[in-house]
Order: structure tokens, then sequence, then C-alpha cells
């Protein structure tokens, strides 16, 4: 009897260290790609170190080894004129990481039967569009726009208009063209088909969908009251900035989390639970790869990009990356499912490269 009640205490502990079925656990040592280890403890003073020296206010970081969060830290504070300090539950502007967390969102819907990947979103957002919203020449390819499209980045218009007519630049689904701007009119038109706006209510739908399952307590795209003590502010060069308490969902850049949410996001990616494995892999495969003269393929080595995130070749295994920046918050995330390892960083500075050059001299190459 004794073993036997053992043993179910054994299980539930088990369990109260897991969310969603993936393991939270704190290790000595980190797994990194390259198959090196470094001790929890020196990664966390080095990137004190680093905060200090680069001035960087406020950080929040996660790392995964094996369906495992092994590494979660929150350090620095929320705004230098406070010295409030960041906790676990301090959330940060997740900036265009917001980008591949709504992609995953609109899959899940696909997979509902509440959106068509293949299917024009024009029809739900004609009745609302002013005709001078886009070029004349451009709207019969305006029209072949799909959730697909928008997702990998194929659809040719610019990354923002800034209230200038839309253009697009080449026949969509023919090549890359990074466009936050197509990200807000895939939000608006499923939030009109829907019939519930792009406000906080696709936010809720957002949340009952996707958050809640994957048990991301501290993510959202609007704001609510129950952000306002723990948000981090945002710096640009020293200086801190206002809050942006967002009523309507930015797909492409309001998302507010921390790095324990956005980790078991990527768990989810890893190992879905949630989401049909035939989708997630739609998610991961090459969906629009860069042509020879690309600019990001000559820069920084990526090849493509999925539903979601850009990819690049490493000699660890393929890498799924996106980078964040809203001026005074950045972020950067990757996974590489071979290797079991997934990081994510948050700083409310617009310093993350510096950063993020320091702590690779110590954890190898992750951009």
């Amino acid at each position: 009897m004794k073993s036997i009640l053992k043993r179910a205490v054994m299980v539930f502990i088990i369990l109260l260290g897991c969310k969603n079925g993936h393991a939270q656990s704190k290790s000595s040592s980190i797994n990194l790609p390259n198959g090196s280890t470094i001790k929890a403890s020196v990664l966390t003073q080095t990137i004190k170190k680093a905060m200090d020296s680069l001035q960087v206010p406020g950080i929040s970081i996660a790392i995964i080894n094996n369906e495992a969060i092994v590494y979660q830290k929150a350090l620095g504070v929320t705004q230098v004129t406070t010295k409030q300090a960041v906790n676990a539950n301090t959330t940060f502007e997740a900036a265009s990481l917001s980008k591949p967390l709504f992609a995953y969102f609109i899959m899940k819907m696909v997979e509902e039967g509440k959106l068509g990947l293949d299917a024009p979103i024009y029809p739900f957002l004609e009745p609302i569009f002013p005709k001078e919203a886009i070029a004349a020449d451009a709207l019969e390819r305006y029209k072949k726009l799909t959730p697909r499209m928008i997702l990998s980045h194929s659809t040719g218009i610019p990354n923002w208009v800034k209230g200038k007519p839309i253009t697009i630049a080449f026949e969509p689904g023919t090549d890359f063209s990074y466009s936050g701007e197509a990200y807000q009119h895939l939000g608006a038109a499923f939030g009109r088909k829907m019939n519930i706006g792009w406000g906080a209510a696709l936010d809720s739908l957002f949340l009952e969908k996707v958050a809640q399952p994957l048990q991301m307590k501290q993510s959202f795209y609007t704001w609510n009251a129950g952000l306002e003590a723990n948000a981090a502010y945002g710096h640009r060069n020293g200086k801190t900035t206002k809050l942006d308490r967002n009523k309507n969902v930015g797909p492409g850049y309001s998302l507010r989390t921390e790095a324990h949410d956005y980790a078991l996001f990527l768990l989810e990616m890893m190992h879905p639970k949630n989401l049909s494995v035939r989708l997630r892999d739609e998610m991961l495969k090459t969906q629009n790869p860069f042509k020879p003269d690309n600019e990001l393929l000559a820069d920084t080595g990526q090849t493509g990009w999925g539903l979601g995130f850009s990819q690049k070749p490493t000699p660890n295994g393929l890498m799924h990356l996106h980078t964040g920046n809203n001026g005074d918050f950045q972020a950067y995330t990757m996974f590489i499912p071979g290797q079991e390892y997934g990081f994510v960083l948050f700083v409310n500075s617009n310093n993350l490269s510096d950063l993020l050059d320091v702590l690779e001299q110590h954890i190898g190459t992750h951009f």
C-alpha cells in the first residue's frame, strides 16, 4: 500500500510540473544546439553583466531542451525611472513575434473550418474598403490574396503603407515581400467573417482557441486592466516611452507576452497537442523559397518562409526563427526541432542585437 501511495504521489508531482503535457523544469545545465552545454548560473551571470554594460533595462528569456522549459529568467526593471523590478508575470511587447502566434491561431481556425487557407480574403473586406485605399492598378491582384500568401509574405504589399494607397509589387504568390500590413488585413478579414470585428472579441477568441489550451496565461493582443501592474515600458536610447494600450488586435505587432508563455508556443510547434500534426507541418514547410537575389538570403542565410516563421539551414538542423522590433521593444525567437531546442528573448529597449551578440559568444550562433 505504501509503495502504491508513494507512486501516486510521484505521479502527482510530475503532473504538477507539466502544462499542456509539456514538462517545466529547472536545470543546472543547458544543452545547446552545437552539442555543448552551459551552466544555468553562468548564463545568468553573463546576461546580468551584459545587461549592465549595454544598459538593457529588462529582459524575459526562456530556453527549451527536450520538451521542457529548462531555463527561464525575468531580469532588470520595467522602466528606468521607477526601477520597478521585472518579474515572471511582466509582459513585454512581442513586436513582430506577434505574427507566428497569430499564424498558429489562423491555422487553428482553418482546422476548425472557420477559414480557408487558400480562399481570398477580399469578399470579407469589400463592404468596408474605401476605393481609395487600394491603388487602381493593384485591385485585381489584391482580390487574389489568401491567408497562405499573407502568412508566407508572398502578397507583394509593402511592410506598412502608412495611410497611402496599397500597392502590390508582383503577382501574389510569386515572390517575397515582408508585410505587417498584410497581416492586419488578414486579421480584419477574419474578424469580419466571424462577425466579431478585430477588437477585444477577436482577442477573446484567440484566448479560447490558443492561449488557454496552451496554458499561456500572460499573452494578449489587446490591452486589459490586468496588464497594468506588470507591464514593461519601452525604452528608446535609454529614455522611457509611453505604454501602447492597444484596443484592437494588431496581428503583426500588438501581442503582449513573456518568455515562458512564448516558450509554451514553441513547444507546441515542436510537439503539437492542440493543432493537428498535418497543419503544424504545413506551417513549418517552405511555402515561399527565396530567390537567389533576396537580401535576407545574402545577409543572414535565411532561405525562405513557412506560415509564420522564417527558415535558415544550420549545421545543427533547420532553424525556424523570427525577429521583432517595435522601436522601443525588441524580441527574437528560434527553434531547431531536430535538436529539441528552442530560445526566446524579449527586451524593453532598442539594443537587443548587441545583447544577442554577447550571448552568442557563450551559447553559440542563434541567429
